[in-house]
């Protein structure tokens, strides 16, 4: 039997970057405090644990790097995490002392060859502590490409509650319509959009996003100001012209209609909670399925290679 009603919570914040240690302490006083009100679900932003390096260009020219950028690079690396490891085992002590799923943004390390190549990932725990999976972002955008591998299929992740499927797209992933329908065709109920976009336009793409997936939509942004950035890190001069907040935030959850539950809020590190009516979901697509009864398969299809891509295999 599933849960009607549920209390979701969605973070508004940014640790101190390049350091774990800042992010998870954060993490785990977000939980305590999503906890304290009733919540089930806790949202962190795009790439939470690690950092977004936004304003850095790491050294980095059309045609050059510097060293000094290599270096900066490297430290960004050392903040990154394995999933599964030693860090996901933290997170997992979180969820389960607080009951919550939790659900992260974090920048990953590869652990599968050099160790060196780095992705924007989500991870999802369950209350329980159980690594319940993870997604990749397929596609970095513009000069996120030079920090960020490209995922695959493999990770196109949703996890079933009691209260219905989740999952997941980053940012500008959520700009790419076949992604979307791939993940409403697993069922999503509630689709996270961890994001670091806190243009006007980003709130558009979450109420068209409600309205053509019929489901919950909650965005998780951040709020960074410079003085989250260490003040030794060889680019930290690069942030001279930029303006103070350097994202403002905007973090928002949309219904199945496409209607606030909680309008955006800019200007403040801050977690908003909303509590999300799940039949309505049901009702939405009385009229509207997009996967369902408004789909013309004989027209349209989509094929997903869910396989996870190996540049080497061994015999």
């Amino acid at each position: 039997m599933s849960e009607r009603n549920v209390r979701v919570a969605v973070v508004q914040a940014a640790p101190i970057l390049f350091d774990k240690q800042s992010a998870f302490q954060k993490v785990a006083a977000s939980a305590k405090e999503a906890q304290a009100q009733g919540a089930k679900l806790l949202v962190f932003p795009e790439v939470f644990i690690g950092g977004y390096p936004r304003g850095l260009s790491f050294g980095a020219r059309v045609g050059s790097r510097t060293m000094e950028g290599r270096k900066d690079w490297a430290r960004y690396c050392d903040s990154a995490i394995a999933i599964p490891g030693t860090d996901t085992d933290l997170l997992a002590e979180i969820a389960k002392e607080t009951g919550l799923y939790l659900i992260v943004g974090v920048v990953e390390r590869d652990q599968e060859y050099s160790g060196s190549t780095l992705y924007n990932s989500i991870v999802y725990i369950g209350p329980d502590g159980q690594l319940l999976g993870k997604h990749r972002k397929l596609m970095p955008t513009g000069s996120e490409r030079l920090l960020w591998g490209n995922g695959d299929g493999s990770t196109l992740t949703v996890i079933e509650t009691p209260f219905g499927r989740i999952g997941g797209l980053i940012c500008w992933e959520n700009y790419m319509p076949l992604a979307r329908t791939a993940m409403y065709a697993k069922g999503i109920d509630i689709l996270v959009t961890p994001t670091a976009d806190a243009r006007d336009t980003w709130q558009s793409t979450l109420k068209h996003i409600a309205c053509e997936g019929r489901c919950y939509v909650l965005s998780s942004n951040q709020y960074v100001t410079k003085a989250s950035y260490p003040i030794d890190l060889n680019g930290y001069s690069e942030l001279e012209q930029d303006s103070d907040p350097l994202c403002r935030g905007g973090s928002a959850i949309v219904d199945p209609l496409g209607e606030y539950v909680t309008e955006p809020v800019y200007g403040q590190e801050t977690i908003i909670y909303a509590d999300l009516d799940m039949s309505l979901v049901t009702a939405s697509r009385f009229d509207f399925d997009v996967v369902g009864h408004y789909n013309r398969p004989d027209v349209f299809k989509l094929s997903v290679n869910e396989s996870k891509q190996s540049i080497v295999t061994f015999n």
